[in-house]
């Protein structure tokens, strides 16, 4: 029985570059491209070119998988590359691994008869991807925040894996959690944790006492109006997927000088 793998791990971030190491450490070929800004990677081979690429047993593409114009996430290369570049060698009939599959990457997949698999699409992984992603918008809030979190009035918009995950969180801190949310199933679940419910169509007029929004829609769900509402000082941290739910530009035109925080190469849900 086969056991080693030929490997390609194509673009990302550092959850790549470790991703490429952890799999070289276990005795498989690994071939890393797009990752050049990361520097040396043990035990990998950091290819200038996709040839070779055909031979791999799988091609792992990063999370997110791709930008806008059919871009490669790829923030750790030098340059901008083209999903195009790196599926063109690959043979009909190779598995391909990707994390939030756009419309090109999908179209070029069945364009070129290659076996696409989206592992964000796996309910366990996407339940344990919001756990780090909780932990880092209250990493965010304590480093930007004056005030504790203890009693302070936070705000989070959403309450799917990640909206449940994070005001699980915050409460636990002592903070006084809100949760906006559009179906009435999910305010009834969030009122039963204890939190305070909010109608997220209706958020403009009921937002000038929170210390911290946090929202985790990927939806246009905090404008104009509604951030007019939030008292100076108040921190927004926007965990959405693009476009987001509400927008530096928008916080900017209201507050110009807030912080704007994001997680914006993290899976989202």
């Amino acid at each position: 029985m086969r056991h080693e793998l030929n490997l390609w791990v194509a673009g990302g971030d550092l959850r790549q570059a470790e991703l490429a190491q952890l799999l070289a450490a276990d005795g498989h070929t690994v071939h890393t491209w797009a990752l050049e800004g990361h520097g040396s990677l043990t035990g990998v081979h950091m290819e200038e070119d996709t040839a070779g690429a055909e031979l791999a047993d799988c091609v792992i593409l990063p999370l997110p998988s791709e930008e806008e114009g059919g871009l490669l996430h790829a923030p750790l290369s030098h340059r901008p590359r083209q999903l195009a570049e790196l599926l063109a060698p690959l043979r009909p009939g190779q598995l391909v691994c990707a994390g939030m599959a756009g419309p090109v990457l999908t179209a070029l997949a069945a364009e070129r008869g290659l076996v696409l698999q989206d592992y964000f699409a796996r309910e366990e992984l996407a339940v344990a991807n919001a756990v780090p992603t909780a932990e880092g918008a209250i990493q965010i809030a304590l480093e930007e925040l004056p005030i504790t979190l203890h009693g302070a009035r936070v705000l989070v918009i959403g309450f799917g894996r990640i909206g449940k995950a994070l005001a699980r969180r915050l409460a636990g801190l002592g903070a006084r959690v809100s949760v906006a949310a559009r179906k009435w199933s999910d305010l009834a679940w969030a009122e039963s944790c204890g939190y305070c419910g909010e109608q997220t169509d209706h958020l403009a007029g009921w937002l000038c006492g929170y210390d911290l929004v946090v929202n985790t829609v990927p939806a246009p769900v905090l404008g104009l109006t509604e951030l007019s509402d939030l008292k100076p000082g108040c921190l927004v941290i926007d965990l959405a997927s693009k476009p987001g739910g509400a927008g530096v530009a928008k916080v900017r035109a209201v507050f110009p000088a807030a912080p704007v925080p994001s997680l914006p190469d993290w899976g989202r849900s």
